[in-house]
């Protein structure tokens, strides 16, 4: 999107929000530290204006650990379908569908607004905000925001710095612009506390972790004709260990360490007994297409989708996708 029709979408949105009676906010399923920054921190902001947003997070709702120094005390017990919001805003979701329990109820509001940055969002909303330029949905919550005039304080700013490291890899990912680090550099001018998210979601974990770190390292491959390094991560490695699948995000991070792999993926058995796969790429292959080929997404160097089958065929699923080397 062009920087005249962005700016002018940003009005739009904002003119619709500012007139509106009641404000909802929802996030995709399983929401990651984008997700939910955007969603918090326009919620934390509208609180500081004296409004109030209904938010809230499809089923399961599950909030993940590293992400409780977010200002959870936000989010509502559940939007109803019966007596939606005058406007919803739909923060970091490419699609509908992806909203799960939530999307019935966005539906039904007379106004929805879809604040995105993934390549492959088709626009769903009455008016769709999505930009794939930007680095995070963070980038267009700042600009909306700054466009209604409502403050932005150390809670906000940390919010929305959260979107900002977590989806660009800590400021390492090719989605790292300029941009990023000005608006970066405005929030730590607001308060931002970076130590605080550098701490909680990079540098704290349960013990337990440490022996499902083991196990999933110790089954790792390399499939060397397409530059793949895979591993599996069962059910049982979870209970084992008392953990839950959403404590494990950053395992993937340790699989795609090797440098003789372009691509890295992690199979994990859900806790509900499906299978869910991480990709993750350092450039030349875009693992967000092939997630929403299977019926997930994400962004070329990050992706995911849920699948049903066995892992071996996830497996198989990604590696006739991925080009020989």
């Amino acid at each position: 999107m062009s920087g005249s029709a962005l700016s002018e979408k940003i009005r739009e949105a904002a003119e619709v929000i500012a007139a509106s009676r009641s404000l909802g906010g929802v996030c995709h399923e399983r929401p990651d530290g984008d997700a939910l920054g955007s969603m918090l921190g326009f919620a934390a902001s509208a609180r500081l204006a004296g409004r109030s947003v209904q938010v809230g997070i499809p089923a399961p709702g599950a909030i993940p650990s590293r992400y409780r120094f977010l200002p959870t005390d936000l989010l509502s017990v559940g939007l109803s379908p019966s007596d939606p919001p005058q406007t919803v805003l739909a923060f970091d979701c490419a699609s509908l569908d992806r909203l799960g329990s939530l999307a019935w109820t966005s539906e039904q509001a007379e106004n929805l607004v879809v604040v995105d940055h993934h390549v492959s969002n088709p626009g769903f909303g009455t008016i769709d905000l999505v930009d794939s330029s930007a680095s995070a949905t963070v980038e267009l919550v700042f600009d909306l925001i700054a466009e209604l005039g409502w403050p932005v304080d150390e809670v906000v700013a940390t919010c929305l710095l959260t979107g900002l490291v977590t989806d660009t890899g800590r400021f390492q990912y090719a989605n790292t612009t300029p941009r990023t680090h000005r608006v970066a550099a405005r929030l730590l001018e607001a308060g931002a506390r970076p130590e605080v998210i550098g701490q909680a979601v990079y540098e704290e974990e349960p013990f337990g972790l440490l022996s499902v770190a083991g196990a999933v390292l110790s089954r790792a491959c390399l499939d060397t004709e397409r530059k793949v390094v895979w591993s599996f991560l069962y059910r049982e490695d979870l209970e084992m260990a008392s953990l839950n699948g959403e404590e494990t995000e950053l395992l993937i991070d340790l699989v795609r360490l090797p440098r003789e792999a372009g691509v890295a993926m992690l199979i994990r058995e859900d806790d509900d007994g499906g299978v869910r796969v991480s990709l993750r790429s350092r450039g030349e292959v875009d693992v967000g297409a092939i997630a929403e080929a299977l019926g997930g997404g994400g962004h070329r160097n990050a992706g995911g989708f849920a699948f049903e089958g066995e892992m071996s065929a996830a497996r198989e699923a990604v590696l006739e996708r991925v080009p020989l080397a």
